[in-house]
C-alpha cells in the first residue's frame, strides 16, 4: 500500500500552521475543481487527492495521529499493518479498514467515498455514505467575473436595460437612472461556480459612460454653454435653454450680464442614483458672441457707443 505525503499534496511544511494549510488546499481546489478541469481525469484525481489530504490534515486531531503513523510507517508495512503492540508502538489506535464504526469520533459505515486504501485503511471511511459528526472541507465562493459597459449620456439620465454576453451566457443589466461613469453594478451568484458547493462568484460591470456634447457633469449638476449677444448681455432679454429631459425652458438673462456667467436652473440636473425623483441643478454659463461682419449701420452705431463712453 502506498503511503500518502498528505504535506507533499498540499505543498506545505509539517510545521505548517492550520491557516496555512486551509489557504493551500482553497488555491489548489480552485484550480483543480472539476468546474474547471472540462472531464480530464488526471486533474480530477488530483482534486480527489487534495481533498483526500485537507480532510486529515484540516482535522487537528486525524492531522496528529497521521503525524504519529507517518513517523512508524515503514515499520507499520512490516508488522503487515495489524493492530496491538508490535515493535514498541501500540498500532490498535490505527486499525482501520472497518465495515461500520467509528475512529475519533469520525464515524464510518463502511463506504469509501472514493478516497484512496490509505485513507480507507487507516481512517477507515471518507466524504461518502453516512457517518455521523464527519467534517467535510469547506465551500469556498467561486471567482468574481469583471467587465465593462459603454453607454450613452441619455442612459445615464434616463436609466435603461441590456443585454450582454459574456462566454456564451447572457446577462440582463438594468441601468438606474443617475449613474456615473466608472460605476460598479453587481449581480450576485453570477460568476464562477463555488467549490465544494459554496457560493458562486459575483459579475461586476464597470460603467463607462460616453461624454455628452451639451453637458458637464460634476456630481449631479450639469453644466451647459448659452450663446447671447452683445445687446441681450447688454440690455437682458430672454434665452431658450434645452434640458436633459429633451425639454426646452426660457430663461431670464440680467442686464449687463458679463461673459462666463452661471445662471441656474434648479432640478434640471441628473437623477440621484438612489433617489431618482430627486434631481441636480443645471448651470447655464454665458458666452457673449461678437459680431465679426458689420454692415456700415452697425459699425457706426458701435463707434457712436465708443464715443459715449
Amino acid at each position: 500500500m502506498e503511503y500518502k505525503d498528505y504535506y507533499k499534496i498540499l505543498g506545505v511544511s509539517k510545521s505548517a500552521k492550520q491557516d496555512e494549510i486551509k489557504k493551500a488546499y482553497r488555491k489548489l481546489a480552485i484550480k483543480y475543481h472539476p468546474d474547471k478541469t472540462q472531464g480530464d481525469k488526471a486533474k480530477e484525481e488530483k482534486f480527489k487527492e487534495i481533498s483526500e489530504a485537507y480532510e486529515v490534515l484540516g482535522d487537528p486531531e486525524k492531522r496528529k495521529k497521521y503525524d504519529q503513523l507517518g513517523a512508524n510507517w515503514k515499520q507499520y508495512q512490516n508488522f503487515g499493518g495489524g493492530a496491538g503492540q508490535q515493535g514498541g508502538f501500540d498500532w490498535s489506535q490505527f486499525a482501520g479498514g472497518q465495515q461500520g464504526g467509528s475512529y475519533g469520533g469520525f464515524s464510518f459505515d463502511g463506504d469509501p467515498g472514493g478516497f484512496s486504501d490509505f485513507f480507507q485503511h487507516i481512517f477507515g471511511g471518507g466524504f461518502g455514505g453516512s457517518r455521523t459528526g464527519s467534517r467535510r472541507a469547506p465551500g469556498y465562493k467561486g471567482r468574481d467575473i469583471v467587465s465593462e459597459m459603454n453607454i450613452t449620456f441619455d442612459e445615464a439620465y434616463h436609466g435603461s436595460t441590456r443585454i450582454i454576453n459574456l462566454d456564451g451566457k447572457k446577462f440582463r443589466i438594468k441601468i438606474k437612472p443617475g449613474v456615473k461613469n466608472g460605476q460598479k453594478i453587481r449581480l450576485a451568484g453570477k460568476g464562477t461556480p463555488g467549490v465544494n458547493g459554496g457560493p458562486a462568484g459575483d459579475l461586476y460591470i464597470t460603467i463607462k459612460v460616453v461624454p455628452s456634447t451639451k453637458y458637464r457633469r460634476e456630481g449631479n449638476d450639469l453644466f451647459a454653454d448659452l450663446n447671447i449677444d452683445i445687446p441681450t448681455a447688454v440690455l437682458g432679454g430672454k434665452a431658450t435653454v434645452e434640458t436633459p429631459d429633451g425639454k426646452t425652458v426660457s430663461l431670464t438673462i440680467p442686464a449687463g450680464t458679463s461673459c462666463g456667467k452661471k445662471l441656474r436652473l434648479r432640478g434640471k440636473g441628473m437623477p440621484y442614483y438612489e433617489h431618482p425623483t430627486k434631481h441636480g441643478d443645471l448651470y447655464v454659463e454665458t458666452k457673449i458672441l461678437v459680431p465679426t461682419k458689420l454692415g456700415k449701420e452697425q459699425k457706426s452705431l458701435f463707434e457712436k457707443l465708443k464715443k459715449l463712453k
